[in-house]
């Protein structure tokens, strides 16, 4: 069943580097970056950015609508997490935020190459197995 998962990664970084990297898909204010993610036709989007797209989304159309909203709103709110979601980058290949094990095993190679603590922090993987994602509350707290 393992063969089965499909994995995202996600791009820690400086505040410095965030903010130059924030609204730019292509991550030209990293060279390095840059180029990796355009060998994989990739791009990058601000966590915090996407949560808080959900969000504006939801309140437009309805919340009721949308399960994660209240989970959503609470952790860009949170100051604490806020900051985190605003130094962490999902990436995209093509406009698909997860993706098969060989892409993801052959751009994590790349983007962990980069890591230099300073400006790109870490390199993260995730996949789609329910059982390795901590799932949000049901209600509030």
């Amino acid at each position: 069943m393992e063969g089965n998962w499909k994995f995202q990664l996600r791009v820690s970084v400086s505040a410095p580097l965030a903010a130059a990297l924030r609204g730019d898909p292509s991550c030209a204010a990293h060279a390095a970056l840059h180029d990796v993610l355009k060998r994989h036709g990739a791009s990058m989007m601000c966590q915090y950015d996407a949560f808080a797209e959900y969000v504006e989304e939801a309140q437009r159309f309805g919340p009721e609508k949308y399960p994660l909203y209240e989970w959503t709103r609470d952790t860009i709110e949170n100051p604490e997490k806020k900051t985190r979601y605003l130094e962490t980058f999902t990436v995209y290949v093509g406009d698909e935020a997860i993706y098969d094990r060989q892409v993801t095993d052959s751009l994590q190679a790349e983007l962990s190459a980069l890591v230099d603590l300073e400006a790109i922090r870490s390199i993260a993987r995730f996949d789609t197995n329910p059982a390795n994602n901590p799932q949000p509350p049901a209600t509030r707290h």
